[in-house]
C-alpha cells in the first residue's frame, strides 16, 4: 500500500466520526401491495427474524457510523416501535444515536414530504445540529451487506462532493433504476432515472450500471444543492429525478463500485449481493435465497452481524404428527418459537412462533410471525402475513385462478395471504373455520 493510500485510510477513519447516515424509510411501498397495508416497507419482515431496515442500520453500525437519522412518513407506527425496541443500544453519551425523523412539516407547513430530497430538506435544521462533515443517504428497503467506510475512502480520494454507489444489473431489469454512464476516472457523465432504453456498459451489451440509491455527500454541498432544488418550482424534489442529474451535469459526481465495499460471505462467494425487494416477486425470492445450501447473503457471519429486535422465545421444535409419523424439513429457515408437527417443509422461511400442524406440505412458503397452519394443507410459493390462521385442508398455490378469488397472486405466481383475505373467505365459507379454536390471547403480538 502506498503512503498516500495509508494517509487516505487515516482520513477515512477520522471522517467516519464526522459522518451521519440518513435512512429514507417513508415511502408508501405500494409495490409490496398487501404486505404494506398496515406497515411501512422498511418495517416488513424479512429473513426469518429481521425487518428490511435492519440491513441498512446494521451496515451503518458495523461500518463505524453511529449517528443515524431515520426519516419516516407513511404507516410508520410498527417501524418506530421496532427501532425503539431494537435499536436503543447506542450510547447517547458517546454521541451515538438513532434519531427518528417523522414528517412534521418543520420547514414547509403546507406540504408533507414531496420527494426524497424534500424529506432531507424538511429536516435540515436538525441535520445541521449534528455537526457532520459528510452525509450518507440510504434507502431503508434494500437487502445487502456493505462497509460504508470503504465508500467514504473512495469518496475522499475522488475529490467529488457526491459519490453514488453503483452495481451492474441485467439490462432488461435496469428500467426500474437510475442508470448511469461513467468515464475512465469513474466520473458519472450521464444519469437517467428509470429509462425505457437503459444504456449498456461498454463491452457488456447485456448489462447496465445502475444506482443503488446510496449517496454520500459533503454536507455543505448537499445543503446548497437542496436549497437550489427547493427554489426550482418545476422540480419534484427527488434525488433520482432532479437533484442527482443536475449534479452530474456539473461533472461533480463520482461512481463508487459496490465491488470495493461489498461484505461477502465467509465462503467467499463472488456475487456482490444486493436486492431491491420492492415488489412481491423480488421479496419472496430474496427470502428464499437465505434457504439455499450456501446463500449468497451470509447472515451467519459473526464478524458482520445483522442487528434486530427479537422476543425471548424457546427454540424451534420438530415433533411427530398425530399418528406418530415423522415429517421432513429440507433447506428451510425455521425461527425461534416454531413448532412443526410431522409435516413436510421444503425451501421455506418460517418466522418466529409459526405453528405447522400435522400432515401439511409446504414448499416455497414465507410465513410471517404467529402464523398457524392447520392439518392437511398443501401450500406452494406463498407469503402468509402475520397472525394468519390457515384452516384445515386448504390448497394454495396450485390453481392461481382459484387463489385469486380470495387472495392476491403476483405476476410471478406468488400467492399473498393476509387476515382480511381470510376474513372474507370465512364469511363465504364458515364451514372451513368451524373446528378452529380461538387464538390464545397470550401469544406474542410484536
Amino acid at each position: 500500500m502506498e503512503l498516500s493510500d495509508v494517509e487516505y485510510m487515516r482520513q477515512a477513519r477520522s471522517a467516519i466520526k464526522k459522518t451521519v447516515a440518513l435512512v429514507l424509510a417513508g415511502g408508501r411501498g405500494s409495490r409490496l401491495k398487501h404486505l404494506t397495508d398496515t406497515r411501512a416497507k422498511p418495517a416488513v419482515y424479512f429473513g426469518g427474524k429481521f425487518r428490511i431496515i435492519d440491513f441498512s442500520l446494521s451496515n451503518c453500525v458495523n461500518s463505524g457510523i453511529r449517528k443515524i437519522g431515520v426519516v419516516t412518513q407513511y404507516k410508520s407506527h410498527s417501524l418506530l416501535k421496532h427501532i425503539q425496541s431494537g435499536w436503543s443500544f447506542l450510547d447517547n453519551q458517546m454521541n451515538e444515536f438513532v434519531d427518528l425523523l417523522p414528517a412534521q412539516q418543520r420547514i414547509d407547513e403546507i406540504h408533507w414530504y414531496r420527494g426524497t430530497a424534500d424529506a432531507i430538506y424538511q429536516n435540515v435544521d436538525i441535520i445541521k445540529q449534528y455537526g457532520c462533515k459528510y452525509i450518507l443517504v440510504l434507502s431503508g428497503d434494500h437487502v445487502y451487506k456493505m462497509d460504508y467506510s470503504y465508500m467514504l475512502l473512495d469518496h475522499i480520494k475522488s475529490g467529488c462532493p457526491l459519490s453514488i454507489a453503483c452495481i451492474e444489473v441485467p439490462r432488461e431489469q435496469a428500467t426500474a433504476y437510475g442508470c448511469m454512464q461513467v468515464d475512465e476516472k469513474n466520473r458519472i457523465i450521464s444519469f437517467r432515472e428509470k429509462p425505457d432504453d437503459p444504456p449498456a456498459v461498454p463491452g457488456k451489451p447485456d448489462s447496465t450500471l445502475v444506482s443503488m440509491g446510496i449517496y454520500l455527500f459533503n454536507a455543505d454541498f448537499l445543503f446548497r444543492e437542496m436549497q437550489e432544488d427547493q427554489e426550482d418550482y418545476d422540480s419534484s424534489h427527488d434525488f433520482g429525478k432532479d437533484v442527482i442529474p443536475k449534479i452530474v451535469k456539473k461533472g461533480l459526481a463520482n461512481a463508487h463500485n459496490f465491488e470495493l465495499s461489498c461484505v461477502k460471505n465467509v465462503d467467499k462467494v463472488k456475487t456482490n449481493y444486493w436486492r431491491d425487494v420492492g415488489n412481491i416477486d423480488s421479496f419472496w425470492s430474496a427470502n428464499l435465497d437465505l434457504a439455499a445450501v450456501v446463500p449468497e447473503l451470509d447472515i451467519y457471519d459473526s464478524t458482520w452481524p445483522i442487528w434486530t429486535y427479537q422476543l425471548q422465545l424457546p427454540p424451534a421444535k420438530f415433533v411427530q404428527d398425530y399418528e406418530g409419523k415423522h415429517g421432513e424439513n429440507v433447506n428451510s429457515v425455521v425461527s425461534a418459537g416454531c413448532i412443526i408437527s410431522g409435516s413436510e417443509v421444503y425451501n421455506s422461511v418460517l418466522f418466529n412462533s409459526v405453528r405447522v400442524h400435522s400432515k401439511n406440505f409446504l414448499e416455497g412458503v414465507v410465513a410471517f410471525p404467529n402464523v398457524i397452519i392447520h392439518r392437511h394443507c398443501r401450500i406452494k410459493n406463498a407469503i402468509i402475513d402475520r397472525n394468519c390462521v390457515i384452516p384445515t385442508g386448504m390448497e394454495i398455490g396450485y390453481d392461481h385462478e382459484k387463489d385469486r378469488k380470495y387472495f392476491d397472486v403476483s405476476k410471478g405466481g406468488i400467492t399473498v395471504i393476509n387476515r382480511n383475505m381470510l376474513k372474507k373467505l370465512k364469511e363465504d365459507h364458515p364451514e372451513l373455520f368451524e373446528n378452529i379454536p380461538e387464538r390464545s390471547k397470550n401469544r406474542p403480538r410484536y
